[in-house]
């Protein structure tokens, strides 16, 4: 999901014929290239003003301790990655988390082990 590796990066200044530190500033320019594979669930946690005020701290480390990894990395088995965000653009849904494409809005610690159940049973619901 949205990784670009060193040989892609390589490859593609090669064919625009451009140095491959101007494909490497674009790629780590847009926060939604990855220079490192995310896993197959992307949680974001909004820390935007209102998700901050709102407890995304808490959030954030409730997420960590039940995943047993910290923010920028991925389980060991590849199905979740935490990322911390400036802004998600809901601040009426502070605080705010999406994993893939699903809002969870006005999220409390207590949540977070459903949240993460839910994603991993659709997950085991599509490979079917």
């Amino acid at each position: 999901m949205h990784y670009i590796s060193v040989d892609a990066m390589r490859e593609v200044a090669e064919t625009l014929n451009i140095p491959q530190s101007r494909v490497y500033s674009v790629a780590t320019f847009y926060k939604a290239l990855s220079l490192v594979p995310l896993g197959k669930n992307v949680i974001r946690i909004c820390n935007g003003t209102a998700c901050n005020i709102r407890g995304s701290p808490k959030i954030l480390k409730a997420f960590e301790d039940e995943l047993g990894i910290k923010n920028g990395e991925t389980t060991e088995d590849g199905l979740f990655t935490i990322q911390l965000v400036n802004c998600l653009g809901a601040c009426a849904l502070a605080p705010v988390v999406t994993i893939n494409e699903q809002v969870y809005g006005k999220v409390r610690i207590k949540d977070i082990p459903g949240i993460i159940e839910e994603v991993k049973n659709n997950d085991s619901d599509q490979s079917r």
